[in-house]
């Protein structure tokens, strides 16, 4: 279908479709819901049907989030400049673009007649979340008023009642920001050239590319900011007691629509189930039933690629398949006035392999011969409603495992256990259908193809209509590969992902043969994060890492994840120290005091870790010497290599030491001393409370990751945390059912003035965790306040 041309009777017709789909009920006042809180704020809800499950999340999510809903239905509306103003910046996804911007990407993206299709063709109980969820969040509105909402949005004219088009267009952008989401700065910018424009451009060197595209990916960047997470099961043979045991370690942002949100939902004798949402949203993503339980992390998997088109010389609107001349399509798009100023516009151009993008900063920009559109296969995904519904009931990791059949799960890898000790790694989520084969058969201009093995974006020939995706009937969705020829590894022993690739997840079983590239490589090098994730899991189980025992308990999971071990430090910090020795005499004062500093070190992200902050700066600029590390990567030994730093080698020495009194200067210039304790510089004032937080970043490889997205330096704050640890549980099983403690660093609320607002980071602080509420007797012991009964 083509994304830009929508016509207006056709829209009318699907949205009636939707609405009609939505709006079916029983008589008003003859359903009712409840809504019980406990520690912390976690929900409790109990309804009869989906639906009445659904309306209770909704306005329970709202108690705590109601600003930040509303403001998110501004996103989905494309009406942010209008309320909020155009240069006012906003989040669209994983990114922050000025209002203005992210309003026209979303009016021209959104297809609001094939969404309402698609939404109308998911089965009943999807279709009755959504209209209970729907009414739950108007309830909530209507009950409280205008004046009764939290200080940021009373009163405000931008908050009103949710419809069936906001909820589809919301589902829409999270399931499309771990791809073309994530380029809507590439869409944005793309122009078609003016006339008499060269031919071709400047080649752009290899390393810039890569910078560029990384920049634009959710998971590419070792800079961090990008979705990540920490999963990791044990089977029956590495447990105490033989039954499974999940650790689940979300890196998300701690801001906006990303964040998780606790609950805990029941309809007697078919659904008991706990653990996370992301708001807006009805389902459990993260979390465990009495039987089973699971986490994510966001996969290597690709889930658009580009197409390079070939151009008409006389036209660069008009592109070449198979030898066919086709015009592209052309959407202007204005945003209202304001203000007498004059309004915003701008032209998106369409093609049969999807809108034109351009990063001409990498080497893809559109020139009079050459222009690239992306396809995204996630577009239009609503089947992850279905997927995460069916996940919750399952009794096993195989009916989980089936659960995931629909091929609904966006962007993330499944961790699972369960509690007859099989552990479960499944990277079913939405990758195009393109072979190793159909990639080299489809390459397109060299450059462009260098890309896939460089910065993992996979380019493909659009002059030709054979290098289309793959098709197969075994597909939830045409074009996307199908669950047989995707990873999956059942096992009594155990699995762990850290957003590698599939390659590891557990290095002593063989990986699948035959997957294609664009779920993942094999052979390639390991984020430091998997390295360290890998040798914690095998110290733990060969007993060799301190802890008793030679099995993963809950206990020890719970110790290993927060015993903050940097990783880099680990590698690099005996070469540097014997450096530092033998080169006292030539070093500058700045230098021979980072080796001081250094030395004393513990190598830890720790909250009193002296040194931690100079290490960071360090290795922020050390990392990126070249050559810089002493033994290269071996794929025979994926864990144990790179290491070390090549202090023999002159230049990479004087870059090493010149790094290291860089970052003495750079804590200085801050405020602080060289050996500032972490938790000195990496807190947040919790109700005029200092609380500290340990951890570290994503190049440091500490597994608790800790970010401060958007900021590149230390700076006389500090650093400011927004970014990683997020909702963490450690999910085992007794006779009962499950055992489950669990964190949310940020709590349940975002308005700063709810008790429920990082009411739990000081719970995070003292590496503390929170016996979960699941069986009936824990509810009523922890409950907070009486239970609310909404009739409806």
């Amino acid at each position: 279908m083509n994304p830009f041309r929508l016509a207006p009777h056709a829209i009318a017709l699907a949205l009636a479709t939707l609405l009609a789909a939505c709006t079916t009920a029983p008589e008003p006042g003859s359903r009712s819901v409840t809504i019980e809180r406990t520690t912390y704020g976690i929900a409790h809800i109990t309804a009869a049907d989906y639906e009445g499950i659904a309306y209770g999340v909704a306005y329970a999510y709202a108690q705590d989030n109601i600003c930040q809903s509303a403001e998110h239905l501004l996103t989905v509306r494309g009406e942010r400049s209008l309320f909020l103003g155009p240069q006012a910046m906003g989040d669209l996804g994983l990114a922050r673009l000025p209002n203005a911007q992210i309003d026209l990407f979303v009016r021209a993206q959104m297809d609001d007649a094939a969404l309402a299709r698609a939404a109308a063709a998911t089965s009943e109980e999807v279709r009755a979340s959504l209209r209970g969820y729907i009414a739950g969040y108007n309830r909530y509105l209507q009950d409280t008023g205008p004046a009764g909402l939290p200080e940021a949005c009373r009163n405000k004219p931008w908050v009103r009642p949710m419809t069936p088009a906001d909820a589809a267009r919301g589902t829409e952008l999270s399931m499309i920001q771990g791809g073309f989401g994530a380029l809507a700065g590439a869409v944005l910018a793309t122009v078609p050239p003016a006339p008499g424009t060269r031919t071709g451009e400047a080649p752009v060197p290899l390393e810039q590319a890569v910078a560029e595209i990384a920049r634009h990916s959710p998971t590419a960047n070792p800079e961090g900011g990008e979705l990540g997470s920490n999963g990791w099961a044990f089977g029956r043979n590495a447990t105490p007691d033989g039954r499974g045991l999940v650790l689940g370690n979300p890196h998300f942002p701690w801001t906006g629509t990303n964040r998780f949100w606790e609950m805990h939902l029941t309809i007697p004798g078919k659904l008991d189930v706990m653990g996370v949402t992301i708001g807006p949203g009805s389902f459990v993503v993260i979390g465990f039933n009495k039987d089973v339980a699971w986490t994510h992390t966001v996969s290597t998997g690709k889930r658009f690629t580009l197409y390079e088109l070939k151009l008409d010389p006389a036209d660069p609107t008009v592109y070449l398949v198979d030898g066919q001349r086709r015009k592209m399509t052309a959407k202007t798009v204005v945003l209202p006035a304001m203000d007498g100023a004059a309004p915003v516009q701008k032209t998106f151009y369409g093609t049969e392999w999807g809108p034109v993008v351009g990063l001409p900063r990498a080497g893809l920009g559109w020139t009079a011969t050459t222009a690239y559109a992306v396809r995204d296969a996630n577009t239009q995904n609503t089947r992850s409603a279905q997927s995460w519904m069916q996940m919750a009931v399952a009794r096993n990791v195989g009916e989980l495992r089936a659960a995931m059949g629909n091929q609904g799960i966006p962007w993330v890898n499944t961790i699972a256990a369960d509690r007859e000790g099989n552990a479960l790694y499944a990277d079913l989520s939405v990758v195009p259908d393109v072979s190793a084969e159909m990639l080299k058969s489809c390459a397109p201009s060299p450059r462009a193809a260098a890309l896939l093995d460089a910065a993992g974006l996979a380019v493909l020939d659009g002059s030709r209509s054979a290098c289309a995706w793959t098709r197969d009937a075994a597909a939830a969705m045409p074009g996307v590969t199908p669950p047989q020829r995707m990873p999956v590894l059942v096992t009594p022993d155990w699995v762990q992902n850290s957003n590698d690739s599939f390659w590891l997840a557990n290095p002593r079983i063989a990986p699948p043969a035959g997957i294609s590239p664009l779920v993942g490589f094999v052979g390639t090098p390991q984020r430091l994060r998997t390295r360290s994730g890998i040798q914690e899991i095998e110290a733990r189980l060969a007993g060799t890492d301190g802890l008793p025992g030679n099995r993963m308990g809950a206990a020890e999971l719970r110790s290993v994840i927060f015993r903050d071990r940097n990783q880099a430090g680990m590698l690099v910090m005996d070469d540097l120290a014997a450096a530092c020795s033998a080169n006292a005499t030539a070093l500058t004062s700045d230098q021979a005091l980072g080796c001081r500093v250094l030395a004393a070190w513990d190598r830890t992200s720790n909250s009193a870790s002296k040194g931690a902050p100079l290490f960071r700066e360090f290795w922020r600029k050390a990392r990126n010497v070249p050559k810089v590390w002493r033994v290269p990567f071996d794929p025979a030994r994926p864990v144990a290599t790179p290491a070390g730093l090549d202090m023999a080698t002159p230049a990479t020495r004087d870059a090493v030491f010149k790094a290291l009194g860089e970052a003495v200067g750079i804590v200085r210039t801050a405020g602080f001393a060289a050996d500032v304790p972490l938790g000195e510089v990496q807190a947040r004032l919790v109700r005029g409370q200092k609380i500290a937080i340990h951890g570290g970043d994503e190049f440091e490889g500490v597994l608790n990751k800790v970010e401060s997205q958007g900021q590149s330096l230390i700076d006389p704050k500090g650093y400011n945390i927004n970014f990683g640890s997020s909702y963490m549980q450690v999910v085992g099983f007794d006779e009962r059912g499950p055992v489950a403690q669990a964190i949310l660093t940020y709590g349940q609320s975002t308005d700063p003035a709810s008790p429920y607002a990082y009411d739990q980071l000081p719970l995070f602080a003292a590496k503390q965790w929170h016996p979960l509420p699941f069986h009936r007797a824990d509810i009523e012991a922890q409950r907070a306040g009486a239970p609310l009964r909404l009739v409806y």
